[in-house]
């Protein structure tokens, strides 16, 4: 019996990859706007989960309010797109388990990460549990950035795979632990600092029992290891025959990389403004989905049917 043409019910890898787009797109945004609620001191904005006030009909809406609520609402709009994700992967025509493993892992992230930022809330801004909601964010912007990439090639039983550089695999690698490293010592250097996601008037949120000066000493250093790396690996890669894919890879990790750094020394210096914080938040951001493409850009595979190529 033959496969079931594509149709609205069984939708085409074409079809998945937008919604695929669509679920990467819902991780990042997540990140940003959870950045906003702790910089703001909008984390005790709502006093109650998942509405802002459970037990009171005559309350004032401020600020603090109305981010820590967005946040949740974009949070509603991603556990929907997440949904749909995992539905149209199970549909898909032809199905690709590996799909239906990424969108549900997905959907598993977004409750466990919901789940945690009620915890969040209910602990008054426990410093390790805010920590934890943030790598768990990141973690949903890593398996995000694998579907989408995934839902543009052919994976599977008999597909072409073409490792590129078995040496520039182990150097991915080491940049992705390197990187992993960087961000959790980035988060207790956060967690060090005074931006604790509450404001005046509010419960006072304790804070990670580290010096500022001691974390943050470490996390520069594993950041100028990063960039170091990827410098020297970009040099080498310059004047080698290396795919254009792994080089135009590597040069926005050098330029993103570079700019994190003088963001992060700008705004320690400055004692860690609001806006520049958020800036960090959003380069660690892109650094994370960099290195994790640069580690799939290790293997050239086939385009899927319908999806347009792109230079490997």
């Amino acid at each position: 019996m033959s496969a079931k043409a594509p149709n609205f019910l069984h939708p085409a890898p074409s079809t998945f990859r937008w919604w695929a787009l669509a679920d990467f797109v819902s991780m990042i945004l997540i990140m940003v706007t959870g950045g906003l609620v702790r910089l703001t001191g909008s984390g005790l904005g709502c006093p109650d989960w998942p509405q802002c006030y459970k037990h009171t009909t005559a309350h004032q809406w401020g600020i603090h309010s109305v981010v820590e609520f967005g946040n949740r609402l974009v949070t509603g709009i991603l556990i929907v797109v997440t949904l749909v994700a995992f539905i149209m992967a199970i549909t898909r025509r032809p199905r690709r388990r590996d799909l239906v493993i990424t969108s549900g892992s997905l959907v598993l992230f977004v409750v466990l990460n919901a789940v945690l930022g009620a915890v969040v809330v209910y602990s008054h801004l426990n410093p390790w549990l805010v920590n934890c909601h943030m790598l768990v964010s990141l973690a949903m912007v890593v398996l995000g950035a694998v579907q989408y990439h995934r839902s543009k090639y052919v994976y599977g039983p008999g597909a072409r795979v073409e490792l590129r550089s078995p040496r520039l695999l182990f150097i991915a690698r080491w940049l992705a632990v390197n990187l992993i490293i960087v961000l959790v010592v980035g988060t207790a250097t956060t967690g060090s600092g005074p931006h604790a996601g509450n404001t005046v008037g509010q419960d006072v949120a304790r804070r990670l029992p580290f010096a500022l000066i001691d974390v943050a000493w470490v996390h520069s250093l594993f950041a100028i290891m990063f960039i170091g790396t990827v410098g020297g690996l970009f040099l080498y890669l310059f004047k080698s025959d290396a795919a254009p894919r792994l080089q135009m890879g590597l040069r926005r990790l050098l330029v993103i990389g570079s700019l994190q750094g003088v963001v992060g020394f700008v705004q320690y210096v400055l004692h860690l403004p609001v806006w520049l914080v958020e800036l960090h938040i959003i380069l660690a951001t892109s650094l994370t989905i960099g290195v994790t493409q640069f580690n799939l850009s290790q293997w050239g595979r086939d385009r899927e049917a319908g999806i347009a190529p792109s230079r490997s």
